[in-house]
């Protein structure tokens, strides 16, 4: 095996293990694409997990800078001296704007929270709207349909984000400031509305519409908000097994 496809399949590996939602939808992208999502998801995987690496903040952040300065690096053309490297240096171009995700990432490191919902909307943008559009350029996207694609990232990101709730404040980093009731709620139809924005954008066409299906469950999740609200401290927000698979499906066939 090759250098190369030993850092597709380790990338690959990666987001199996790691982002199983991500894996289920790259694997339900047509198969000439993924190697080009495979590297993106792996590398974005340790940069959230970076946050995490400690519980002394300033190791956590010199972690962050660490995949910084890789990530620049790959933009001159060098591989990180990582298993995901030669994968990574592959999709250079759409990779760089994984640096704003690292950058964003910080703020995961200390245990404030983000102050209010703009300050959280801001961060969605440049974690997952990145992530997002980073995949969608990979695939080909025009330039134009940046805007749509970002906020369907935050979006997404969002539904993400709140499911995540519990176990943040379980490991004393308190999300949001405000988690009331109004609050998710207010999130949750300002999440359907960048959504059903992207939809009536018809931003991306052909292969790049692939970039969206990691989101594939986020528009059912934040209604749920909507109506239960409760569900977001409790821990149940998710949908079914067979709800998820049958949403995948029909995402994969019609678009998100």
């Amino acid at each position: 095996m090759s250098g190369l496809a030993a850092s597709l399949q380790a990338c690959a590996e990666a987001v199996r293990k790691g982002d199983p939602d991500r894996f289920a939808a790259t694997m339900a992208t047509r198969a000439d694409l993924r190697d080009r999502l495979w590297p993106l998801y792996a590398a974005n995987l340790e940069i959230a997990r970076a946050p995490w690496a400690s519980s002394e903040p300033m190791v956590s952040e010199m972690r962050l800078q660490w995949w910084i300065d890789a990530l620049e690096g790959v933009g001159e053309g060098r591989e990180p001296p990582h298993e995901i490297g030669p994968a990574l240096v592959q999709v250079a171009t759409p990779a760089r704007h994984l640096i704003t995700v690292a950058e964003a990432r910080r703020a995961d490191c200390w245990p404030e929270p983000h102050l209010d919902v703009p300050a959280l909307w801001a961060y969605l943008d440049q974690t997952a709207g990145s992530v997002y559009w980073a995949a969608a350029e990979a695939l080909g996207a025009d330039a134009q349909a940046e805007m749509a694609v970002r906020a369907f990232g935050a979006a997404a990101g969002l539904a993400a984000f709140l499911q995540a709730v519990p176990e943040l404040v379980s490991r004393a980093r308190a999300p949001l400031a405000d988690l009331s009731h109004d609050t998710l709620k207010l999130l949750a139809r300002e999440g359907l509305e960048r959504i059903d924005f992207t939809r009536k954008a018809r931003a991306l066409k052909g292969p790049a519409r692939s970039a969206l299906l990691p989101g594939w469950q986020a528009r059912a999740l934040l209604k749920r908000v909507m109506v239960s609200p409760e569900t977001v401290a409790q821990g149940g927000l998710e949908l079914s097994e067979f709800t998820r698979r049958a949403r995948l499906l029909r995402a994969a066939l019609r678009g998100v």
